[in-house]
């Protein structure tokens, strides 16, 4: 793979404080997570923050927030250099986006007992879909939604828990998340297809140029183009993303 190094007069644009700080969203398990011995961040967009702040020739600082819409507000307000979150429209301002480099589908989750038996059927009246406040997902299903309520919850975890509850109809996330669910309670199931396609991608601030996002985007196709992101899919055993075709 290649190793080329960033231009040196970037290093300061990314890092100003002399070390690249890397906002990291644990609400998505996919593609970062806490390494069970060491309790450090770890994953795909890890290695990736590693390896860009590498090329920059500076260190990096891992900020871990449990969820995207912490970790988008971080970077916004300039008090981390980039981020790992997924692209959408509601997330423009105040951002400077690559092209995704790893694809998510969304999945919804009902109970077993649910009438409800594809995506379709969701958006009814008196449904209750419940959602990670700030996810992908919930920014998408604000726009896409028009008889159901959208329940906003404080991540995943709650999420799933409203729906075991009965407090909603259908749990939304992504879908490793859903058939894991799926798979360790046997009273829900997962609907087939998907409701969207999550696109996770780099950000940074937009104030930081656009020669800095130019090197970025270059970045991240390099990662993909090489197999750095497969092999980091693979290495941390994740199963369901693909890697984003070229930008």
């Amino acid at each position: 793979m290649p190793q080329q190094p960033a231009p040196p007069a970037l290093a300061p644009t990314f890092a100003p404080g002399g070390f690249l700080r890397a906002s990291i969203n644990l609400g998505n398990p996919i593609l970062a997570h806490r390494d069970p011995a060491s309790g450090e961040p770890a994953g795909v967009s890890v290695d990736l923050a590693r390896e860009f702040g590498r090329r920059l020739g500076v260190p990096v600082e891992l900020m871990a927030f449990e969820r995207a819409a912490l970790s988008v507000d971080a970077v916004r307000a300039d008090r981390a250099d980039i981020g790992f979150f997924a692209v959408d429209p509601a997330r423009g301002d105040g951002l400077r986006f690559t092209a995704p480099y790893v694809l998510v589908e969304g999945a919804y989750l009902v109970p077993e007992a649910s009438a409800i038996s594809e995506n379709g059927q969701v958006d009814r009246e008196g449904a209750r879909i419940s959602v990670g406040a700030g996810s992908a997902y919930d920014l998408f299903l604000t726009r896409e939604i028009r008889r159901a309520e959208i329940v906003r919850l404080e991540g995943a975890p709650r999420a799933l828990a409203a729906l075991r509850a009965g407090d909603v109809e259908v749990a939304a996330g992504i879908r490793q998340l859903m058939e894991a669910e799926a798979a360790r309670a046997e009273d829900v199931r997962v609907l087939p297809g998907r409701f969207m396609v999550i696109r996770q991608a780099v950000g940074v601030p937009s104030g930081r140029g656009a020669a800095a996002q130019e090197l970025l985007a270059s970045f991240v196709e390099e990662m993909k183009a090489a197999g750095f992101v497969a092999a980091a899919l693979k290495r941390h055993g994740v199963d369901g993303a693909i890697v984003a075709p070229a930008g």
